[in-house]
């Protein structure tokens, strides 16, 4: 049976966005306190017995989400062609974050984004 660890951290932005063609006041210009909730996944620990600081993660979130920050978000990209929705920016961190973060020991494994207390998305993807 092969191991595996995962690690999550949690941080915050805030941003406003307005949800195009939608039917009903999200169309207008809003804004959230969003929580981001990073799943890391490791197949090893290295010699310091971990699998991926947690502080790399932190880093890398924290990288992604200050180009978010206190920002429009339907003026930043991708987010000027597809809907800044929950879904779309948990995707969006997910696949940043992928890039920021994946070698062949760890990989990031899901994203929960919450848009309020009582409302949030989770986005993974099958491992290729």
């Amino acid at each position: 049976m092969t191991a595996t660890y995962t690690l999550k951290i949690v941080t915050d932005f805030a941003s406003a966005h307005t949800l195009r063609d939608y039917p009903g006041a999200c169309q207008r210009m809003h804004g959230h306190n969003w929580k981001v909730e990073v799943e890391a996944r490791a197949s090893q620990l290295d010699k310091l017995g971990m699998g991926i600081d947690f502080k790399e993660i932190k880093q890398a979130t924290r990288t992604v989400a200050d180009r978010l920050d206190h920002r429009y978000l339907n003026d930043l990209e991708p987010f000027i062609e597809i809907n800044p929705t929950a879904e779309n920016i948990a995707a969006y961190f997910f696949t940043e974050l992928s890039g920021l973060l994946n070698n062949q020991d760890v990989c990031v494994h899901a994203v929960t984004l919450w848009e309020t207390e009582r409302a949030c998305v989770r986005y993974s993807e099958e491992p290729k």
